[in-house]
């Protein structure tokens, strides 16, 4: 089986939500010893603001190329079977999934190791905006991940996921998560990257 073959990126149109299981029946294989899970889910609080949803915005296009980018990045250090990412659009409540990463392989460090990899990368990269809805407002969110991201670029012009640099990871060269390609984001999303 080819490598696309063995991912699943989904990004999910508002109110459909993530259905863990199925993400975790993709990954399943007899050959495979370990499946590590992440989800992230809202919660009801933030710097002592009560939290009531978040809502989520995406350019979908650049948002897959770049998920299964860093999901080929990922299978260039760890050795592993399957991969499963999603990713939720619009409201998600308090208490529900908005990112989903499922990940098998032969032993469990590569499953765990990657895993906290992919979910890294994707808040740090990836082209989907956040709104935190608070009870008396709201507000976009930068996560730390992408902050991080920004100030090891530098002076670097852009922010998106493709104008990354090569980096180390685990003593592995990563390319940029989109390759060498530049990708327009489209004026509606001319917004800074926040938080998945």
């Amino acid at each position: 089986m080819a490598d696309e073959e063995k991912t699943l990126v989904e990004i999910l149109e508002e109110n459909i939500p993530i259905d863990m299981v199925k993400y975790i029946n993709f990954v399943q294989a007899p050959a495979c010893g370990a499946i590590a899970t992440f989800s992230g889910t809202t919660r009801d609080n933030f710097d002592g603001k009560t939290v009531v949803e978040l809502r989520y915005e995406a350019y979908v296009p650049m948002a897959i190329r770049c998920i299964k980018s860093i999901c080929s990045s990922a299978r260039e250090t760890w050795n592993l079977s399957l991969i499963a990412v999603a990713h939720r659009l619009g409201p998600v409540p308090v208490g529900e999934t908005s990112v989903f990463i499922a990940v098998s392989s032969v032993h469990r460090v590569d499953a765990l190791d990657a895993c906290k990899y992919l979910i890294d990368e994707i808040k740090a990269s990836v082209p989907i905006w956040k709104k935190e809805v608070y009870a008396n407002g709201e507000v976009w969110k930068e996560n730390s991940e992408f902050l991080e991201r920004r100030l090891e670029l530098g002076k670097e012009s852009g922010t998106g996921c493709c104008q990354r640099k090569v980096k180390e990871v685990e003593g592995h060269k990563k390319r940029g998560c989109c390759g060498a390609k530049d990708y327009e984001v489209p004026a509606n999303h001319g917004r800074h990257k926040h938080e998945t």
